[in-house]
């Protein structure tokens, strides 16, 4: 689930963090990075069942209605094609998800059922929905384009959902693109021979967990030399006025340079730079795009960079 970019965020958070609260705890700042990566899988799991719980509660809806003592006609014989719906079925029944749920006691659906009612509701609203119900098809290509199209339209914008996911957990605001873009994903390529949808690993292997300690520690444990690196570099700068996060960005960076043989220049300085575009100041980007080039090419004239590989320059 994850890409490197997204490490580099987390990284670069946890850093952050340290610096606010004057904290240079090794082991303190690597377990928050790690709780801050694995919540990503809880974000995930809460996102995705959001669709499995809409479809519980419009089922247990519908069945209220049928028993009421003066049910109307249209209560008595509801039109069952939303809760029906393939693909929502498929959700509910997925033993990876389950286990995934159960392993993570993710649950925070039943105690805050009232974001579910949210969704329901703009859902039922939408022009989407009254298209659906009334088409008169059965087909599963109409069932997967409308759960797509309801969690990308209205799920996974929804602001009142941006905001319980702050108060949760803040770190969750940022992990949102992310994890709504595999969900997306994942939907679209179901088929109708298989509906199986499994749990993403969080890393793509290994060495992308590695990644995280090692750029974390390797950054924390070597700051005042890396600071060396760029002070003497911005001479049309005030240092103690270059913003908090540019620090860390460009620490960051460097670190990757000297300290990681299997990444090119290229690939360091445009992940940084799109980081800095956006969590920095509106300039850092031109800023720490011209430290980045200098230092790099003055690494090379001395020799100073150990890359390993065809192109890693």
């Amino acid at each position: 689930m994850l890409n490197r970019r997204h490490i580099r965020i987390k990284v670069m958070q946890t850093l952050y963090s340290m610096q606010q609260n004057d904290s240079d705890r090794l082991e303190g700042g690597e377990k928050f990075l790690f709780n801050s990566i694995e919540n990503i899988q809880d974000l995930y799991l809460l996102m995705l069942t959001s669709l499995i719980e809409i479809q519980k509660k419009e089922e247990n809806f519908l069945a209220v209605s049928q028993k009421k003592h003066l049910a109307t006609a249209e209560e008595r014989n509801p039109n069952r094609k939303f809760i029906d719906n393939s693909v929502l079925k498929a959700l509910g029944e997925s033993v990876s998800v389950a286990n995934a749920l159960e392993e993570r006691t993710v649950n925070q659906w039943h105690v805050n059922e009232v974001y579910i009612q949210i969704l329901i509701n703009e859902i039922k609203q939408s022009e989407l929905y009254e298209q659906y119900m009334s088409s008169g098809l059965t087909s599963f290509k109409e069932d997967k384009d409308f759960v797509w199209r309801a969690f990308t339209e209205i799920i996974a914008p929804n602001e009142k959902l941006y905001d319980f996911f702050e108060d949760t957990k803040l770190t969750w605001l940022d992990d949102l693109p992310l994890v709504n873009t595999m969900i997306q994903k994942q939907l679209r390529q179901l088929t109708e021979e298989d509906l199986q949808i499994l749990v993403p690993r969080l890393y793509k292997d290994f060495d992308d967990k590695d990644f995280a300690r090692q750029l974390y520690r390797k950054t924390l444990l070597n700051a005042g030399e890396l600071n060396k690196e760029f002070v003497d570099k911005t001479p049309n700068w005030d240092t103690e006025r270059i913003a908090e996060i540019d620090t860390i960005i460009l620490r960051m960076a460097i670190c990757e340079m000297l300290k990681f043989s299997s990444i090119p220049i290229k690939v360091t300085i445009n992940e940084y730079l799109e980081i800095a575009k956006e969590y920095s100041t509106p300039k850092s980007s031109i800023f720490i795009n011209g430290i980045l080039d200098n230092i790099s090419k003055a690494y090379e004239a001395d020799n100073k960079l150990n890359k390993i590989g065809k192109g890693l320059l």
